[in-house]
């Protein structure tokens, strides 16, 4: 979702100058957008840290992202928990559509905002760690940090938007539901427990204990 649009922000493209003015526009409205979502995932997750369900969680959302790539967009529409979703998304892209019309500078840190709020595959798994964090500050700081790890990639997509051609725009968006499902499948393996390194550890806490328990 965030690359196509990046590809059709409409900076300046003979002013470099100007033009990286208004990238830096739009990844502030990124960040802030990414920063936001972690405050309130770092909270989701430190409740259910406390309530001891992270794991269940990652399974759930790990198919809960696969369901979304299987089954087409329309026909999920048509079931009534899944309209609010697809309501609020839709007025997110109405939204997005309008400030691509005004072209200002307040419009390119709207549009990195509510791009910010749009589906995406890597948006997803980075979520997960801001629930991992436990924690709603170190949440925002995960988001945020995850978003300036972005910048260098879709600073680079805007500036070569123009060289890249309509059928390669094609492809990479056949590959994003695969990499949506890839990362699913992930979320599921984590939630197991099954004792990986890393991949599926047996607990999905990235906080130490301060006092650990030491006598056993």
């Amino acid at each position: 979702m965030c690359g196509p649009i990046a590809m059709m922000l409409p900076v300046d493209r003979n002013n470099p100058s100007k033009r990286v003015f208004q990238l830096l526009l739009y990844h502030l409205g990124r960040l802030t957008s990414y920063g936001l979502l972690g405050l309130f995932f770092g909270i989701l997750g430190k409740g259910l840290f406390l309530a001891g369900l992270q794991q269940q969680i990652s399974i759930a959302v790990g198919i809960l992202m696969i369901i979304l790539v299987v089954v087409p967009e329309k026909k999920m529409a048509q079931y009534n928990f899944s309209k609010p979703i697809f309501k609020l998304i839709s007025k997110v892209k109405s939204h997005l559509g309008n400030q691509f019309k005004r072209k200002s500078f307040d419009a390119l840190f709207t549009m990195g905002l509510l791009n910010g709020f749009l589906p995406c595959g890597m948006v997803y798994a980075a979520l997960f760690g801001a629930i991992a964090m436990q924690n709603e500050w170190l949440g925002v700081s995960y988001m945020v940090l995850f978003g300036i790890g972005t910048i260098p990639m879709m600073s680079a997509v805007v500036l070569v938007s123009n060289f890249i051609t309509v059928p390669v725009r094609n492809r990479i968006q056949k590959l994003i539901p695969v990499m949506v499902f890839v990362i699913g499948s992930l979320f599921i393996i984590r939630g197991m427990g099954l004792d990986i390194p890393y991949i599926s550890p047996k607990t999905t806490s990235l906080i130490v204990q301060a006092n650990p328990d030491c006598s056993n």
